[in-house]
């Protein structure tokens, strides 16, 4: 099993999103501060045991690699979030 990754669209990093009763803070404790070339972020998502992802790119490159359908996500306000499991 590979390592466990979570990848967020720069422009979420310390926001808030909603959606009805559930809140979800998106940290740069959790998710870094560091922004990785998307090259990097294919690369390690392809070799991944489990990845978590928040935003429309990071959603979207794991929909191009063929890890997950759009079906797949779900939708935090306006905000694609999807978590892939290899067990």
């Amino acid at each position: 099993m590979g390592d466990i990754v979570a990848v967020c669209d720069r422009e979420l990093i310390n926001t808030t999103i909603s959606k009805g009763d559930l809140t979800v803070k998106i940290t740069e404790a959790f998710y870094g501060s560091c922004p990785a070339p998307e090259q990097e972020i294919r690369e390690t998502m392809r070799t991944a045991g489990n990845i978590n992802l928040m935003g429309e790119r990071a959603v979207g490159i794991a929909i191009e690699l063929g890890l997950i359908t759009k079906s797949g996500c779900i939708m935090i306000g306006n905000v694609p979030h999807a978590q892939i499991y290899s067990l």
